[in-house]
């Protein structure tokens, strides 16, 4: 019995006390890092740096600094490190042979995050899916849809994909086409239209709207409408033109026509 209490006693004095400390590390050192992960936060917000590359910095230097205290409290507590690297690389290539496509993913996200085709809070349209980019991981971009759902995209296939980015530009232009009866007065109707958008404050001046014939339907004149706004008020422009022209043709008495066929009867038989 005694024995056994020497040999315990010898190992709390020896290896128990250096787990205590290899604790008392963890528990200190990974509040610090997480605190200096804020303070970086805050930094890249003061100094307005992307929010896309922030948060990039961010999980490079949490989960980095983490792996970097673990790995020296193990070399500390006695375990060969060469050892433990040699079998991290063993497991990687395993892991990474079963998991090609999130390899593919990985090197996807690296490669967004590199060219940046889009960034966090950026509306775009990929693969018939678009919303606002909520959060790029190195896996998985977020969505937001305008119907508040969230979809996760694999980054491999959205680095291989088009993407159309509608917050890349400040304005955009709203395309419009109008349809009114061949017998009204057409240059009247765009005159009107013209007069819509001058009176409308989310219309651009600069360049300004044009409004032109642009084709001899079946059963109207088309008219097509050109404006340009901020892009984030693109949809506020297009439903305000609509309802607007609307009501003006129809005040105006100028028609806005359904399709029609005439039919010709042959009596002489």
């Amino acid at each position: 019995m005694e024995n056994i209490v020497a040999e315990l006693l010898k190992w709390l004095t020896t290896a128990g006390v250096k787990i205590l400390v290899a604790f008392v590390v963890i528990f200190i050192s990974f509040p610090v890092i997480n605190h200096f992960t804020n303070v970086i936060k805050k930094i890249c917000i003061k100094k307005n740096i992307d929010k896309t590359i922030g948060k990039s910095l961010r999980y490079v230097f949490k989960f980095g600094t983490k792996i970097l205290v673990i790995c020296f409290l193990l070399g500390y507590l006695g375990f060969d490190t060469a050892s433990i690297s040699a079998l991290i690389a063993t497991l990687g290539l395993g892991v990474g042979l079963a998991v090609q496509g999130s390899l593919s993913n990985f090197a996807g996200g690296v490669l967004i995050i590199l060219t940046r085709p889009f960034k966090i809070d950026d509306y775009i349209e990929t693969q018939g899916i678009s919303g606002t980019v909520e959060d790029i991981h190195i896996i998985y971009t977020i969505l937001r849809t305008p119907d508040n759902k969230v979809i996760h995209i694999p980054n491999g296939t959205l680095a291989n994909s088009t993407i159309t980015n509608y917050s890349s530009k400040d304005t955009r232009r709203v395309d419009f086409t109008f349809s009114i009866a061949y017998e009204a007065d057409y240059l009247k109707a765009e005159q009107i239209i013209l007069d819509i958008c001058k009176s409308h404050s989310l219309v651009l001046d600069d360049p300004a709207p044009v409004c032109r014939l642009s084709e001899y339907a079946d059963s109207a004149i088309k008219l097509v409408l050109r404006v340009w706004t901020l892009s984030s008020d693109y949809w506020n422009v297009y439903f305000d033109i609509n309802e607007s022209v609307k009501n003006e043709l129809d005040a105006a008495g100028i028609s806005i026509p359904y399709n029609q066929l005439d039919v010709h009867i042959d009596n002489k038989n």
